[in-house]
């Protein structure tokens, strides 16, 4: 208390009194905004996105004589702007809550679309992953489209890899499973889902909380192994997420085990023999060597196909694929090899072709000159004088070499 007398130059007796006196909170002054709070709510029950900006200048207009940053202030201060249900869930602000998935139940199904620009080899891939929603654990399988075909076929590998099938398939609106037109499951769906004897079930619009599993599966790859894989090639990519997911991911810890044990105790049902026998049905364009690539591997067509867009076709699993032109004529059909092989596949048949065209035309001679001057020839322009109605025969036709020796003539 001496201390505080000297300091302030008080006398003491003064400090102690003003110590004892008991408290007296000061009432904090009036808003800036007190006068137009009515006019602030009307606006933010128009529009709750409404910009500050926009009110601010607004405000001017009816006499406000503050900045913007003051404003913005006293907003937040009195927490004048409501707030948004819709945006916050979507945010992922809301509030939620955990749904159980009993084991065996349901696996969710979504895309992870890849940019060129963000692939080693410079070409667009799509990875469909399945989640089993009870246990979390997940399989990848890499593809270059996401057509139903692919689809299909992503799918089957995708649960040969967990050992089943649940009862229920959950998805989001995407246009292979449910048409944008009709917004109902499409008939190629339809008859997928019966050849697993299973049921789809589809993520109403806008909420893509209600398949969290697969969301934060596709998060979780891609932060934890995509972008370190050293991987060249789409092959080198499906190799190296098998090895990733049996190693890294199924070794997750959970309360009552990991994630490959809990998964790999849920009652799934089992698969039916063969996988449903959708067509993928690709274009590719022949490259000088006459080959068309598919699934990392290439198939040889005729020589005079090289250059040209032609349309592989292969069904699911089966032995073979056709290779269609554009006037819809099988070119070639081969043996199918196993995706990502790195294999060229020839027949003798084009082989001979492709040596013969090679070396038809092989030639020593030197590339033709690019300026040469070379006017109409004799019979270029007795074509041209048909083509005008004219009589070839009759009309005289005098070349510019007939014009030179007229002219030495006249010079002798």
């Amino acid at each position: 208390m001496s201390a505080i007398s000297r300091h302030t130059g008080r006398d003491r007796k003064t400090v102690r009194t003003y110590l004892a006196a008991p408290s007296v909170a000061r009432a904090p002054a009036p808003s800036c905004l007190e006068p137009y709070r009515a006019y602030i709510a009307a606006r933010f029950e128009d529009d709750r996105h409404l910009e500050a900006t926009v009110l601010h200048r607004e405000l001017l207009e009816a006499g406000f004589e503050r900045a913007y940053t003051t404003l913005v202030g006293e907003l937040r201060r009195l927490q004048l702007r409501p707030v948004c249900l819709v945006c916050a869930h979507r945010r992922g602000d809301q509030v939620t809550t955990e749904i159980d998935h009993p084991p065996g139940e349901e696996i969710q199904w979504d895309w992870l679309e890849l940019a060129a620009a963000d692939t080693p080899w410079g070409e667009p891939a799509y990875v469909l992953v399945g989640a089993l929603s009870h246990s979390g654990r997940f399989r990848g399988v890499f593809c270059e489209q996401m057509t139903f075909g692919h689809l299909a076929g992503a799918m089957h590998q995708v649960l040969v890899a967990l050992g089943g099938t649940p009862r229920v398939w959950r998805t989001d609106r995407m246009a292979t499973v449910v048409s944008p037109q009709t917004r109902r499951i499409t008939p190629d769906a339809a008859a997928l889902a019966k050849h697993y004897a299973t049921q789809i079930s589809v993520c109403p619009a806008r909420r893509a909380q209600r398949k969290g599993v697969v969301e934060a599966a596709i998060k979780y790859l891609t932060k934890s192994w995509w972008r370190t894989a050293a991987i060249a090639t789409i092959a080198d990519a499906q190799r190296s997420l098998d090895a990733w997911s049996a190693r890294v991911a199924d070794t997750r810890k959970r309360p009552h085990g990991t994630v490959g044990e809990i998964g790999a105790g849920e009652p799934l049902r089992a698969l039916p023999t063969l996988a449903y026998p959708a067509q993928i049905v690709v274009e590719r364009k022949v490259s000088r060597a006459a080959l068309a690539a598919f699934e990392g591997n290439h198939y040889s067509v005729p020589p005079g196909h090289a250059g040209k867009t032609v349309t592989v076709i292969a069904q699911i699993s089966g032995p073979g694929l056709q290779i269609v032109s554009a006037h819809g004529e099988i070119v070639a059909e081969h043996r199918r090899i196993p995706a990502g092989a790195g294999q060229t596949v020839r027949s003798a048949e084009h082989a001979a072709l492709l040596e013969t065209a090679v070396l038809a035309a092989f030639t020593t001679k030197d590339a033709c000159r690019r300026k040469p001057n070379l006017p109409p020839s004799d019979s270029a322009l007795a074509e041209l004088a048909r083509l005008r109605g004219l009589d070839p025969g009759g009309a005289q036709v005098i070349s510019l070499a007939d014009y030179a020796t007229l002219a030495e003539a006249a010079a002798r």
